[in-house]
């Protein structure tokens, strides 16, 4: 299991890191998946997250700059990694995100996940 978790985590960081957001998320999101940002709200389910990233993606950014992930672990189901993320906005500010990133996998796909951020 911790093979495979590996393999769809190295994939997947590979998306993000060329800004495939989306097929990232189409590739590795569980149907019944709970993302949670912080303390927020988790939002449930993989076509309400899709539509809300295309969302960010249509009103929000102007442009990707970078994604890149420092370490990474697995353990079991779950899986833990530190990244940071760049974007420039169509308000003209830079978002940079530094996070971690915990999360449980379930039948290959990402099934809980939270992101907390710096």
């Amino acid at each position: 299991m911790e093979n495979q978790i590996e393999k769809n985590l190295n994939h997947l960081h590979d998306l993000l890191a060329e800004g495939k957001f989306i097929e990232a998320m189409e590739t590795y999101l569980h149907d019944h998946v709970e993302l949670r940002e912080a303390n927020g709200a988790a939002k449930v389910g993989k076509a309400y997250c899709v539509k809300f990233e295309e969302d960010f993606i249509n009103n929000d950014l102007e442009e990707f700059i970078g994604y890149e992930v420092g370490n990474f672990a697995v353990n079991g189901n779950h899986s833990f990694y530190d990244a940071v993320m760049t974007l420039k906005l169509k308000d003209g500010s830079t978002m940079v995100s530094e996070q971690i990133v915990a999360t449980e996998w379930k039948d290959g796909k990402i099934y809980k996940e939270r992101y907390y951020h710096a």
